[in-house]
């Protein structure tokens, strides 16, 4: 993934990135406030070729970029809105300053103890924020919480959390 300051830039680091390996486009979009995401997806080596492209042609709209080996399934639906849980035990809850570390954060939180990824909410109507909501057992949501947490700050992108034992049915209702 890379994410770029401006959305005419992003435009341009989409297309280089295309051509640059055998990769595929998931998302090449304008997020708040006006900055662009490209997602994605093919060999790991292409992956690292069109990322490091990006990164190196246009370094001074780049915010942020990561390239996951072998990303947990569930961050799709998450991105995507399609995940449906069974129920909820515990709500856990990240927030970060930007959507490369969440997508990092929240594989991360999926690959450190057992819980489902809800959703990944990334940066639009948000002012460039992006935010996770998890769920499983209580200590399971907050170990993923804690680590997640970790991943984010490591780059300074960590802003918020919260883990909710047992959420109301009335808060319920804004989940799924």
């Amino acid at each position: 993934m890379v994410e770029c300051t401006t959305v005419s830039t992003g435009f341009k680091a989409a297309d280089d990135m295309a051509k640059a390996a055998n990769v595929e486009l998931l998302q090449a979009e304008a997020t708040c406030p006006g900055k662009f995401v490209i997602l994605i997806t093919g060999e790991l080596s292409a992956v690292r070729s069109s990322v490091e492209r990006a990164e190196a042609a246009y370094a001074e709209k780049v915010i942020d970029t990561f390239v996951l080996g072998n990303p947990h399934e569930m961050i799709f639906p998450a991105i995507y809105g399609t995940a449906s849980p069974e129920r909820i035990d515990a709500l856990g809850v990240l927030e970060t300053y930007d959507v490369a570390a969440m997508i990092v954060a929240a594989d991360v939180a999926a690959k450190t103890s057992l819980v489902q990824l809800l959703e990944l909410r990334l940066a639009k109507g948000m002012c460039g924020k992006s935010y996770m909501t998890i769920t499983g057992s209580v200590s399971a949501v907050e170990a993923a919480i804690e680590a997640a947490k970790r991943s984010a700050g490591d780059k300074g992108m960590f802003l918020d959390e919260s883990v909710i034992a047992r959420p109301s049915e009335q808060l319920l209702k804004f989940i799924d």
